[in-house]
């Protein structure tokens, strides 16, 4: 991580009382998505291209493509598809490690109530987008390049309940500074997921409680990791698959 680039690519791109007083439901290009593009490359002849068919790269710098994806990877499966045959693709994925939580008026843009969101993220958050590129982790063109983001975020109060917070929209986010990074190039990588103090054979409900993960929400880790073949089954213990690393 680039403090200095990061800081530089942030005042490039921020201007938030413009973004929030007129930009209401018009911004083409969020502003996570902006920053971390002038900060992977700042070159803006590097930026947007074309590559194949109806496919534009957020950044082609000659030796890879960059593509920067803040969540939902079903949408870019068609872009690994046409990329990976040929090129060497960088995914980047942006999770919120500390955020606060801002309210906008969507009519006026006046700002309302901050809050800390309760939740720190992790890096086992990505697991439920990876799960949407299974077939694409394996590819030796394909990195993989997490990174952990404080985060201010602003939603519009325009829900249906009686505060208008829930079924809201969110409307930006703002990154303030990496606190992280973990870049996974081979499925050896993907080790750093599996706890050092982890005993073997293992649960999937041992491995979460390890790794300070709900077990609820982390059914696509030992999924991944096994198809990766980091971790591999080797028997049941009552109704439970137990797993050692094959790595």
């Amino acid at each position: 991580m680039d403090e200095r680039r990061f800081e530089a690519a942030r005042a490039k791109s921020l201007v938030l009382e413009d973004r929030v007083r007129h930009g209401i439901g018009m911004q083409k290009e969020k502003t996570l998505h902006a920053v971390l593009k002038d900060y992977f490359d700042p070159d803006e002849d590097h930026q947007e291209i074309p590559i194949t068919g109806a496919y534009i790269a957020d950044i082609w710098n000659g030796s890879e493509i960059i593509e920067i994806q803040n969540g939902n990877f079903c949408k870019i499966r068609g872009k690994l598809t046409a990329f990976l045959k040929t090129y060497r693709v960088r995914l980047v994925y942006p999770l919120p490690a500390e955020k606060y939580v801002t309210w906008v008026d969507p009519e006026t843009g006046q700002l309302g109530k901050r809050s800390k969101s309760p939740k720190h993220g992790s890096f086992y958050d990505a697991f439920r987008e990876l799960y949407r590129i299974r077939p694409f982790l394996k590819d030796p063109n394909l990195t993989v390049h997490l990174l952990l983001v404080d985060m201010e975020e602003y939603r519009l109060q325009d829900g249906w309940s009686r505060d208008r917070k829930h079924g809201s929209h969110r409307f930006d986010r703002i990154p303030t500074r990496l606190s992280g990074e973990l870049i996974l190039d081979s499925p050896r990588d993907y080790l750093a997921f599996v706890p050092i103090d982890l005993k073997e054979p293992f649960t999937a409900k041992e491995f979460a409680a390890k790794a300070g993960v709900r077990a609820g929400s982390f059914s696509a880790v030992p999924l991944i990791l096994t198809d990766l073949g980091v971790i591999e089954r080797v028997g049941k213990k009552g109704n439970s698959y137990l797993y050692r690393c094959s790595m």
